[in-house]
């Protein structure tokens, strides 16, 4: 028997005797301080049920499961009534809660990296958790933690468990919560957005385990989510939220065929990989000019860096004022691809020409002619941007730094250029801080454009924004790129949205183009297996 089957014999739940549902909330509001956040949820989850709660941020989801767990800030109070197998839990003291935390309710948090402590290995920390297991002699923990590694589909569960945090890639580190998650045999498992941060096909594998887990375990599950998609591929049920108000509640295939509310219509057409030619008609301007010269020609380039090979032999073109793609998991050479593109590393061998310059053995001096036309979008508009800067600032020091024009002229440029992207007048004197997730990732689009580049290198430009953000900000450099005729070259690990945005694509594995084509072939009639294995976890919504 396979130490994973042993693991599922041995943690199965009795079934249930009850058709109570094992979790019932009623009119649960949550307030920080003065201010309101959520109002009058009333939700209902059975026992080996799943139930996903979907929204904005803002929306008040994170706020409700925090609420469950009483893990909220010391500003938070909550009001209303929460059942948990019959029991009223909401008003208890923290001293008989507490016991509930881990063994009746588990938890899979967000962000794997920052659950964890970094100076203390996998090991001692699941151990810990292994405490809460009823029964469990103290000489058998190890064994049980080291079976739910296997569980969770970590192939070498003794070197995770030795390993410290920072030694185990993001879809290992989330394995292992899980892992420590489930160990205590919880009725109800919280998970907050587990696969926000990991590559399409880590998210599926994880989005299986759980589905798994739920089926084998009977373990109930309450999927807090951004992405329709998921929550309708993965869940029985579903609430839409807005505002911490419940817009739209029912089953999946109720909620997913035919939302009522204008919401929740909104969100089923922002999802990417529900409405994949929402943007056709801006995409084919630039499709018409794909028999243009190319903007960029990237030609057999090589990086090594030692031992490792990050980028082999790697040959692409772009035809001006199209869209290129780069896509593939993390390691797979995408971001030192555009580091070489950059000019921010340089290749062992090969060629990278842009706009007709080539731009291996150039001196600083002239490189930095060449960057005036090429422009970076970076992944995160909470980290680009100074934030002791105001956005007119921000917008306008690439003008400084190559002086161009007066400080007169100067000033309307950067007007025009945040009014092209969707920005008014009134925001130049905000800091980043005093501005949305959207209006951030606007302001580093304006930095890039505001010098009028050829090309502009979008690195993840929208994993860090909601779905809806996304949309509008997808239609933003579509529309800019159909007026100004600008050439992107897009890093994603978003299928759904490369098939959106792009028009032609690279599949690279471990630092070579394993595919190559328009967006159209590939999508449609995949050669490679591995290209194929990408495009089959795209989550595709209600069966």
């Amino acid at each position: 028997m396979a130490p994973q089957d042993r693991l599922t014999s041995t943690l199965t739940r009795p079934a249930s005797t009850t058709t109570a549902p094992l979790l019932q909330v009623s009119g649960l509001s949550v307030a920080y301080g003065g201010r309101q956040v959520v109002s009058g949820v009333d939700l209902a989850l059975g026992a080996g049920g799943s139930l996903a709660l979907i929204g904005e941020s803002g929306s008040g989801k994170s706020t409700i499961a925090r609420a469950l767990l009483r893990l909220l800030p010391a500003s938070g109070r909550a009001t209303g009534h929460v059942e948990l197998a019959g029991r009223e839990v909401l008003g208890l003291p923290e001293r008989r809660f507490r016991p509930l935390r881990g063994r009746t309710l588990g938890f899979v948090p967000q962000d794997p990296a920052s659950a964890l402590n970094p100076v203390r290995t996998i090991g001692v920390q699941a151990l810990e958790a292994a405490e809460l297991v009823d029964g469990l002699a103290k000489e058998d923990r190890r064994e049980a933690v080291l079976e739910t590694f296997a569980q969770v589909g970590l192939t070498d569960p003794q070197r995770v468990f030795a390993a410290h945090p920072h030694e185990l890639s993001g879809g290992m580190l989330q394995r292992v919560l899980i892992g420590l998650a489930v160990l205590p045999r919880p009725s109800l498992l919280v998970a907050d957005e587990p696969t926000s941060a990991l590559d399409v096909t880590i998210q599926k594998r994880i989005l299986d385990l759980l589905s798994t887990l739920r089926a084998d375990l009977g373990i109930s599950l309450l999927l807090i989510t951004h992405d329709l998609a998921i929550a309708a591929e993965r869940a029985e049920s579903l609430i839409v939220l807005k505002d911490g108000r419940i817009q739209e509640a029912g089953t999946t295939a109720e909620v997913f065929a035919n939302p009522t509310s204008a919401y929740a219509r909104q969100l089923h057409a922002d999802v990417p990989a529900l409405n994949p030619d929402r943007y056709a008609d801006l995409r084919a301007v630039g499709e018409g000019r794909a028999g243009d010269p190319a903007r960029i020609e990237v030609q057999g380039v090589t990086k090594t860096f030692g031992s490792l090979t990050a980028v082999d032999d790697v040959s692409f073109a772009v035809p001006a004022g199209t869209t290129h793609a780069l896509v593939g998991e993390s390691g797979s050479g995408k971001t030192t691809a555009i580091r070489l593109l950059l000019g921010l590393e340089q290749p062992d061998s090969g060629r990278i020409v842009v706009a007709g310059e080539e731009l291996h053995g150039r001196s600083h001096a002239s490189l930095r002619s060449v960057r005036r036309h090429l422009q970076l979008v970076y992944q995160n508009p909470f980290t680009s941007l100074d934030p002791t800067w105001k956005v007119e600032r921000l917008v306008r020091e690439p003008l400084d730094r190559y002086r161009i024009g007066d400080p007169a002229s100067r000033r309307e440029l950067v007007r025009e250029t945040l009014r092209s992207v969707g920005l008014g007048e009134e925001l130049v004197s905000r800091k980043p801080s005093a501005l949305s997730g959207g209006q951030r990732q606007r302001v580093a689009i304006a930095r890039a454009l505001v010098l009028r580049p050829d090309v502009i290198v979008l690195d993840e430009p929208t994993s860090a924004l909601d779905v809806s953000v996304q949309a509008d900000i997808v239609e933003t450099l579509l529309r800019l790129q159909a007026d100004l005729g600008l050439t992107y070259v897009f890093v994603s690990h978003d299928l759904s949205l490369v098939r959106q945005l792009a028009h032609t694509v690279s599949v690279m594995r471990t630092g070579r183009v394993v595919e190559h084509g328009t967006v159209a072939s590939i999508f449609d009639s995949p050669q490679e297996e591995y290209t194929r294995t990408l495009l089959a976890s795209l989550p595709v919504g209600a069966a």
